[in-house]
Formats: C-alpha cells, sequence, structure tokens
C-alpha cells in the first residue's frame, strides 16, 4: 500500500497541474469514444498500451476478456455495454485479448479449477472459443494458449454482437468491432478485425 499512498501525491503533484484543464472539463462532460473490452490481468493497461487521456476509453475489464451472450436480466457487462453503446454513442468497440492469459492457459492446459468454482463457471462464456480451437490438442502449450487468445477474441466479439444495443447501432452503421492481440514481451498488438460478418467502412 506505501507505494500507492506514494503514486497518489505523485499524481496530484506532477501530473494533475498538467491536466487540471482538461480534469475541469471532465468534471462536466463524460464522452468516450471507444468502449475497451479487456483482460482483468494486471499486465494489460488499456490507457498505456493506446496512449490515451482521461475521458477517451469507456473500459470493461473482466477475466479472460469475456463477454457473455447477451441475455434477459440484471448483468454488469451487458448494462456497462449499453450504457456505452446506447447512452454514451461510443463509435468503435475493441475487444482485446493478450499473451499468456491466464484463463485460456487454464482453458488450454486443462487446469483443475475445482478449488476456484466462480472461475470455471465464468470461463464457460469461452466454449466457443475452445471449440474453434479443438483441432490444436496435439501444439505446443505456447502455440495452443496463443491459438486459444485468438480464437476468444473472435468468439467474444461474436457474444457482443448478440447485444441489442450493438447490433442496433452495427446496422445503423454507428458503430465498428474491432478484435485485437497484445503481445505483452514486445508491446505489439495485432488486429484481428470484426470476425463477426462484413466490415464496415472505416
Amino acid at each position: 500500500m506505501p507505494h500507492l499512498a506514494q503514486g497518489i501525491d505523485r499524481f496530484q503533484r506532477e501530473v494533475f497541474p498538467a491536466k487540471a484543464g482538461l480534469f475541469a472539463q471532465l468534471a462536466t462532460v463524460h464522452q468516450p469514444t471507444t468502449l475497451f473490452i479487456s483482460c482483468s490481468d494486471a499486465r494489460v493497461v488499456p490507457e498505456l498500451i493506446t496512449q490515451t487521456d482521461p475521458g477517451e476509453l469507456f473500459v470493461i475489464r473482466t477475466a479472460g476478456n469475456l463477454v457473455p451472450a447477451y441475455a434477459p436480466g440484471a448483468d454488469g457487462v451487458a448494462a456497462s455495454i449499453e450504457y456505452a453503446v446506447a447512452v454514451l454513442g461510443v463509435q468503435d468497440v475493441i475487444v482485446c485479448g493478450h499473451s499468456a492469459c491466464g484463463a485460456m492457459t487454464a482453458l488450454a492446459e486443462g487446469h483443475d479449477l475445482t478449488g476456484a468454482p466462480a472461475v470455471a463457471g465464468w470461463l464457460h462464456h469461452a466454449d466457443a472459443a475452445r471449440a474453434r480451437t479443438a483441432g490444436t490438442d496435439g501444439a505446443a502449450g505456447g502455440a495452443k494458449v496463443a491459438a486459444l487468445v485468438r480464437a476468444n477474441v473472435a468468439a467474444q466479439l461474436a457474444n457482443l454482437a448478440t447485444h441489442p444495443s450493438v447490433a442496433r447501432t452495427r446496422a445503423e452503421g454507428s458503430v465498428r468491432l474491432h478484435g485485437w492481440v497484445f503481445d505483452i514481451p514486445t508491446g505489439a498488438v495485432e488486429d484481428i478485425g470484426d470476425t463477426t460478418g462484413p466490415a464496415l467502412p472505416a
């Protein structure tokens, strides 16, 4: 905890003053242009990767960057997607996976998750990704995880497209979907596009 307190102190002394005007504007204006859905992994920091300022990204972080397919009822992920798309009017939605993802590694390597039942249940949202990579069972561990990471981004884009607010705005041409994979050791970001249908105009 001491390093967090030191970070806050440094932010208030060095960072905030340089962006005081921006924060004054953000106190009354909230108009992000992009919904960024990423893994909760501490090594993946959307604002750092994209070098964006506060106010530019609306961020949802879940284990494995999983997006449950739409279903009626209370759901924090669904509510956040709907708010970003239908209320804030974001123009782009990114689902970003990453190398060495713990969630995808657990699935690819068949880890025993009996001691983490909530995690095991949550990872069922990646069942479609596992089905897409069923033919990679003989691949080396790293290659199998990498294949699942990519397939999972595509599967979560498909789930995302089932949400009514996303389906409606895509049909209107006001929202574009993007799939990214971030490679931690190199910093590279691969754009795998929108795998759920025809590309929309840039």
